[in-house]
């Protein structure tokens, strides 16, 4: 599969471009006839790549959010839980293939596990809704969280959506409700629960599953009430202004941790998450076996202070 550049790379991918062209030609010349100047290029393309991702502005670092190769919920479970067991449906109306979760291992630790799945390809992103779960996904996450703390296991959740479900099959069903049960759940339990902002956190949607004890994001990770797109269109009648929006919103991973609303940035490769997705899924992995190591001794009470006090604490000072 060809590789996805987005606007502000278009430099580095006219590199790219020459260096596949080499590569053919070195194929058809003999080995090694353009070793050099293929190195040369590849030097070329990692300093700029580091320049650029060194310097980028909200609107860039939502694109990256957004970028279609980034991992998703299904491909950090792949690659940190073991014995892996979906449960479905909300044993109410259906289940909603947006929202998955199920029980499984963390590095020998059995949790339960929560997330937004957008999907890889047309045929999975139809399948997933893009990540837009509707009210039953959110129900469906109120089970798993019943179970969990039911049986003793912390909640890991990993959040990546445009928002809930806006349709009115999820009105008529009741999702301002569901998520609002869905955030209450995740106040009021009595096991350790932590959440990832995977890629764009947007609005109740998110909130949804990330009212955990610690709140852990992505370097290139977005988190707001509402996508730039959707900001520029409810206070300047304009989506076309949605950059200006982005800027505007302090939605990035550096704006959120000085705010005090995520606790902690997970590095990403230099490129983004989609650059090295095993790199980017083995640190999260790192950074949520400390946070479980920090949280595991707690009481469950202790652990339900803790969570609220965070919560309260915000926007205070």
């Amino acid at each position: 599969m060809a590789a996805h550049y987005l606007e502000f790379e278009r430099p580095i991918a006219e590199l790219d471009a020459k260096i596949d062209e080499l590569s053919k030609l070195s194929e058809t010349n003999g080995p090694g006839a353009f070793d050099a100047e293929i190195a040369a290029l590849r030097e070329r393309v990692g300093r700029m790549r580091q320049e650029v991702y060194s310097r980028l502005d909200p609107w860039q670092k939502t694109q990256i959010a957004r970028h279609p190769e980034r991992p998703h919920f299904l491909d950090y479970v792949g690659g940190l839980i073991e014995d892996f067991v979906e449960l479905r449906g909300d044993r109410k109306f259906a289940d909603d293939q947006a929202l998955l979760g199920g029980l499984g291992r963390f590095r020998g630790r059995p949790v339960m596990v929560i997330g937004q799945e957008k999907g890889h390809d047309t045929e999975t992103r139809v399948r997933h809704n893009f990540g837009m779960a509707r009210p039953e996904g959110y129900r469906k996450a109120v089970r798993l969280m019943d179970l969990a703390e039911q049986f003793g296991l912390p909640v890991l959740s990993f959040i990546d959506t445009g928002g809930a479900y806006p349709g009115i099959d999820g009105e008529e069903r009741g999702v301002a409700e569901a998520i609002a049960r869905a955030t209450e759940r995740c106040i009021t339990l009595g096991v350790p629960m932590i959440a990832v902002v995977a890629g764009e956190a947007m609005s109740g949607g998110a909130i949804g599953i990330a009212a955990a004890n610690r709140v852990l994001m992505l370097e290139f990770a977005i988190y707001a009430v509402i996508t730039p797109e959707g900001c520029a269109s409810i206070l300047q009648r304009d989506r076309k202004l949605a950059e200006g929006a982005a800027r505007a919103m302090k939605i990035t991973a550096a704006d959120l941790i000085g705010l005090g609303i995520v606790d902690r940035i997970i590095k990403e490769p230099v490129g983004g998450a989609h650059m090295d997705p095993a790199a980017t899924i083995a640190r999260v992995g790192d950074a949520l076996e400390e946070e479980l190591n920090a949280l595991t001794p707690l009481s469950a009470e202790a652990i339900r202070e803790r969570r609220a006090e965070r919560f309260y604490a915000i926007g205070r000072g």
